[in-house]
């Protein structure tokens, strides 16, 4: 469930930033930012339902989540091949925001 909820956040929060960088950088139409915000939306209402007593350790934890599937839009959306230093770094994230959601609290 709580995996879930990162990936459906971080597609969100992805689609909802790459919405502003096509209008920005890519000279999309304005209307790009509309779907763009309610992506956004979208994307902060997934990360509140992730069960946490600690809003930053969730939001901490979610970092290394968007690492990676920032790595994934790079190659599946971008069409840019991650290379060893994209994979390497997006694993390193990974396992510290395993560390953050998993590790024992005494």
């Amino acid at each position: 469930m709580i995996f879930t909820l990162y990936a459906l956040a971080a597609l969100a929060e992805i689609a909802g930033c790459f919405a502003f960088w096509a209008w920005l950088r890519l000279a999309k139409p304005i209307w790009w930012l509309a779907p763009g915000l309610v992506s956004l939306a979208l994307f902060a209402w997934l990360l509140a339902l992730v069960p946490s007593e600690a809003a930053g350790r969730t939001f901490a934890a979610y970092g290394g989540v968007y690492i990676v599937a920032s790595i994934l839009w790079l190659w599946l959306v971008e069409g840019r091949l991650p290379d060893r230093w994209d994979i390497s770094g997006a694993a390193i994230c990974l396992a510290g925001a395993g560390l953050i959601l998993f590790g024992p609290r005494g």
